[in-house]
């Protein structure tokens, strides 16, 4: 195997993160497009993660955030990547929708027409799945939009519960309406509309995806959706792993293969003798940037980007950050590395945290402090709550 003739270094990585990502003060993006695509897609499955990830990139207030996404709807909610809900740039939801996405949508067809059988909801699965997708659409054509509480109170298609997992915190007896819902929205036949409370909060009203966008989208092929994603990915996150691109997409390894076969991508060496992969177009050394501080929220796009994460994060830090399942939570950045997370107290107020063994010098804590008071402003008040958590927001020591 040839070795490649350019090596791009960690402090390498962390400057192209800096500036990519709109992440340094110096770098920071006019709005919440530009900050989306500036990510390629934002994580959307805390509400107010898209929030806050805007603003730790822009100077946008709240309300331009909320007018990207209801009213000029050029950044649109869609369920795609690893069964995960992103806000996309309009323009790249063809791709995911005839890729990732789709992958999505036919796994969720198979297992709620499986569980419809399997909890006796009814005989045929496929068939029953069929006809409530159809009164779905139905109801929402002649109504406008509705909650998903709304759909399930008014459409008798829709009924139905299962039970599971009675031993564990997420098991229980849950209606089937919602993985009904959700295998529509992986279809890009519904999307996820105006929030039905706080912006903080996850209550959205469902609304035919025609009528949303103004017109259908059609989806490109599985094969080029997957090649423009990782154009995007690339030029985002670049260099990145094999393994990272297919842990990114939720896609097989053949696939994250052909994608980058697909945008001529050029392998690079990176620390640790792995291999990365850049774009043809993006081989020039990136130069420094100057030190910077950042606080990211709950599954941010940048603490999520990468499936190997040690030109950021020491693995030592992984058990504090993640939890179990592999979701960050609230992650506070110097210099490009991760060095602890953020919590608010009752009132609001932001203070960082650091993580076990970090020694923040004064001019990381100077800084940080000075992010967490922007932030603290920008929250004016408003305390989020976080369904993933990290044992360093919650205070918990490890062995």
């Amino acid at each position: 195997m040839s070795t490649p003739d350019r090596l791009v270094t960690d402090r390498e990585r962390r400057a192209r993160l800096a500036r990519r990502h709109a992440l340094h003060p110096d770098h920071r993006v006019r709005d919440t497009l530009a900050a989306t695509r500036a990510m390629t897609v934002l994580h959307a499955t805390e509400a107010s993660s898209v929030h806050l990830a805007v603003q730790a990139r822009t100077d946008q207030p709240v309300t331009e955030v909320e007018r990207a996404l209801y009213e000029e709807r050029s950044v649109v909610k869609q369920l795609a990547m690893r069964r995960t809900l992103f806000a996309f740039p309009r323009d790249l939801l063809p791709a995911a929708l005839g890729s990732a996405a789709a992958r999505v949508a036919a796994e969720q067809r198979r297992l709620v027409a499986r569980d419809v059988e399997q909890y006796g909801i009814a005989p045929d699965g496929q068939a029953w799945l069929e006809q409530a997708c159809a009164a779905v659409l139905d109801h929402l054509g002649s109504t406008g939009p509705r909650t998903a509480r709304q759909l399930r109170e008014e459409l008798p298609a829709l009924a139905g519960t299962v039970t599971y997992a009675l031993d564990r915190k997420y098991g229980g007896t849950l209606h089937i309406a919602p993985r009904v819902l959700t295998t529509l929205g992986a279809e890009g036949l519904i999307v996820r509309g105006r929030g039905d409370g706080h912006w903080r909060t996850s209550r959205p009203t469902w609304t035919l995806g025609a009528e949303w966008l103004g017109a259908p989208v059609t989806p490109a092929s599985s094969r080029e959706g997957y090649a423009e994603l990782v154009r995007r990915w690339l030029r985002t996150f670049g260099p990145g792993t094999l393994e990272d691109v297919q842990w990114w997409l939720g896609s097989t390894k053949t696939a994250a293969r052909t994608a980058l076969a697909d945008v001529d991508a050029v392998e690079v060496g990176l620390e640790r003798g792995r291999t990365g992969w850049l774009l043809p177009d993006d081989l020039e050394e990136a130069p420094d940037v100057e030190p910077w501080a950042a606080l990211l929220p709950s599954l941010d796009p940048t603490t999520m980007g990468w499936k190997e994460r040690d030109f950021y994060l020491d693995p030592r830090r992984t058990a504090y950050l993640f939890d179990s399942n592999g979701n960050g939570g609230t992650t506070a950045w110097w210099d490009g590395q991760v060095v602890g997370a953020w919590v608010q107290d009752p009132e609001g107020v932001v203070r960082v945290v650091p993580a076990p063994g970090v020694d923040l010098g004064a001019d990381a804590r100077r800084a940080l402090d000075a992010t967490a008071g922007r932030l603290t402003t920008w929250l004016d008040g408003t305390v989020i709550s976080n369904i993933y958590k990290s044992a360093l927001m919650k205070g918990e020591r490890l062995p």
